[in-house]
């Protein structure tokens, strides 16, 4: 297999992730359920297209030589680095907000922190 095979593989799993994402903010009913969706869309679908981003820039780094395509390949990692660690904060905050302000989860989810401060 070719980078630039490998490359359009990850790009089209990267838009799939996308994808499920859009459709999973658009139809789940709660706040929490949505955020899921969108998490895993930023995480998975994100970090599978800069997959493909780099493959595809290692391939014309092979082929060319041209030193700005390594640029390109490490911005693209220091992108991906950052969308790994500021996914999973970003949406614990929006999570913690979303509880504080009152918004209840689906009745079916069982919550434990209504449950302790019910307890207090």
């Amino acid at each position: 297999m070719t980078l630039t095979t490998a490359a359009t593989l990850c790009i089209v799993i990267g838009i799939f992730f996308n994808a499920l994402g859009v459709i999973g903010i658009l139809r789940f009913p709660d706040v929490y359920t949505r955020l899921h969706a969108e998490t895993k869309m930023a995480t998975f679908g994100t970090i599978f297209l800069a997959i493909g981003v780099i493959l595809y820039a290692a391939g014309l780094l092979a082929e060319t030589g041209d030193r700005q395509y390594l640029t390109l390949a490490t911005h693209t990692m220091l992108a991906v680095i950052a969308v790994a660690f500021t996914n999973a904060t970003g949406a614990h905050a929006i999570a913690r907000a979303a509880h504080k302000s009152g918004q209840l989860p689906d009745p079916s989810v069982v919550d434990r922190l209504q449950e302790v401060k019910k307890n207090d």
